[in-house]
């Protein structure tokens, strides 16, 4: 417990949860001046950030029976996919465990079905080669089904925020490609029982 602020686990209407719950991270300082007061020239989004006199931060965490908190995605990055929540943080980890994987970035991209399908942007490492369907299979067996990314895009570049954080908002925004590569089209089938490949194809 920090004697500067005090922190808790909300969701979308700003209730506490409890814990191993995943909810928004909120904060609130016990002395001044400890967090900024708000976005200069937007009073709007300085209002919606500090609702209800905590600053929410965007972040989605939880917090266990210890009271300790993990960060879990960004809010924005958060995906669900077939009754499924997912993090893009986590995707990104165990995809960024290849060693032909330089950076990776994943999104949601929206489902015929509703809800998501996981989409990951790939850079390759210099003098290693990749192809979508080598990191589909490395996925497979090593994530929970739900989490295999349905679309892999293999990149030179990330568009990028002035910061020279990966801008994940264009990449939601981008279009499927003549190269991208589509588990359902290469023959593959997702399902809770198993991930298979059509002999037919």
């Amino acid at each position: 417990m920090s004697p500067f602020y005090q922190v808790k686990i909300v969701d979308e209407h700003d209730n506490e949860l409890p814990a191993g719950q995943v909810g928004e991270i909120v904060v609130r300082p016990n002395l001044p001046y400890l967090t900024a007061s708000g976005y200069i020239g937007m009073p709007e989004k300085t209002v919606y950030a500090w609702r209800n006199l905590w600053l929410h931060s965007g972040d989605n965490g939880r917090v266990d029976e210890d009271g300790w908190y993990y960060f879990e995605d960004r809010k924005n990055d958060y995906m669900r996919r077939r009754g499924e929540n997912i993090s893009s943080f986590e995707v990104e980890l165990m995809v960024g465990k290849h060693p032909a994987v330089s950076e990776v970035a994943a999104v949601a991209y929206p489902s015929k079905i509703g809800e998501d399908e996981v989409r990951v942007f790939v850079i390759v490492r210099d003098g290693h080669t990749l192809t979508p369907e080598q990191l589909f299979c490395r996925c497979r067996d090593a994530m929970p089904y739900f989490m295999v990314p349905c679309f892999i895009d293999i990149v030179n570049e990330f568009p990028r925020t002035p910061t020279a954080k990966i801008d994940k908002y264009k990449l939601r925004q981008m279009p499927k490609t003549d190269t991208s590569w589509d588990c359902i089209q290469a023959g593959w089938t997702v399902s809770k029982v198993g991930i298979t490949k059509n002999s037919e194809s």
